[in-house]
């Protein structure tokens, strides 16, 4: 039988993947209307436990995404490995360059290819650093930042 926290989690995850959800607020209020009875710090806790992610896109807009990891870890470990391993990020072009905490790369780039980011094409990691290939400029750009916003709160 499913617990009201499981069903909850379960509606924000189908919001998310359904709907371009920008803000904590916008989010409990879809869950509100969606019937169930939830506060901004309910769905903060949810948000961080799911593994979810708001990300940056291209035209310098905000959504939030879900860390999409098949197996046995945790989204929400998966995230903070990732947060908590980059040292840098840099743009060349439509390349973004990663550096890791020595031999995290892989662990690194396996979290940011869960992340199904329309902005990133596809990742290679050696040990510390990590190539992450974007169809364009501007989608590097904001990959950028997406990695950058995460790794300050990491």
């Amino acid at each position: 039988m499913k617990t009201a926290k499981n069903s909850r989690q379960e509606k924000i995850l189908a919001l998310i993947r359904d709907n371009d959800i920008s803000t904590q607020e916008d989010l409990t209020a879809k869950v509100n209307m969606a019937g169930f009875e939830a506060t901004q710090a309910t769905i903060s806790r949810d948000i961080k436990e799911l593994g979810i992610i708001k990300i940056t896109l291209p035209n310098r807009g905000t959504k939030y995404c879900v860390l999409d990891r098949t197996g046995d870890t945790a989204p929400g470990r998966l995230l903070a490995v990732f947060s908590n391993s980059i040292v840098s990020v840099s743009q060349a072009m439509n390349i973004i360059v990663i550096k890791t905490l020595p031999g995290m790369a892989q662990a690194a780039a396996s979290a940011l290819d869960s992340m199904h980011l329309e902005e990133c094409t596809g990742t290679i990691a050696g040990d510390d650093t990590i190539f992450a290939a974007c169809p364009g400029i501007e989608e590097a750009k904001a990959l950028a930042i997406t990695i950058s916003d995460m790794m300050d709160k990491g």
